[in-house]
């Protein structure tokens, strides 16, 4: 899986009208009747955007966490890389992005695709955790 990695570039002023109730799934309801309130989606994503980043999926290895390409993820590197994160790492000069997985005497890699193998990190890779992946922006 390939990454193009951006910076996010913030704007002020820029606000989507934020509905004050939730929406149910179900039976539709008027949302014109509902606006209440604005909301910024840099604000509510990016928490901290010195060390934020924006960056549009390629490849298929993480289907099986609806991760599609062309889905944007939003990525944070100050966050600490524990396992069972889904983290935006450079392996041997290639970034990847996959679940982290940590045993007792190596660390994994785990795809969300089952034609793929986890990758076992060893002390001959070159290896880092780039940054960790916070949330998945998709069109629908």
């Amino acid at each position: 899986m390939k990454l193009t990695v951006a910076q996010p570039e913030f704007t002020l002023g820029y606000e989507v009208t934020l509905m004050e109730n939730t929406i149910q799934a179900g039976f539709p309801s008027p949302a014109e009747d509902f606006k209440t309130d604005k909301i910024s989606l840099d604000v509510a994503l990016v928490k901290n955007k010195e060390t934020t980043f924006y960056a549009r999926v390629k490849g298929d290895s993480m289907i099986d966490a609806d991760m599609d390409e062309g889905d944007i993820l939003i990525i944070d590197k100050s966050l600490e890389p524990t396992n069972g994160k889904i983290a935006v790492c450079m392996v041997d000069g290639e970034f990847t992005v996959k679940k982290i997985k940590v045993d007792k005497d190596c660390l994994w890699l785990i795809p969300y695709n089952k034609r793929f193998k986890p990758i076992r990190i060893t002390e001959d890779n070159d290896f880092l955790v780039w940054g960790i992946v916070t949330y998945i922006i998709k069109q629908v």
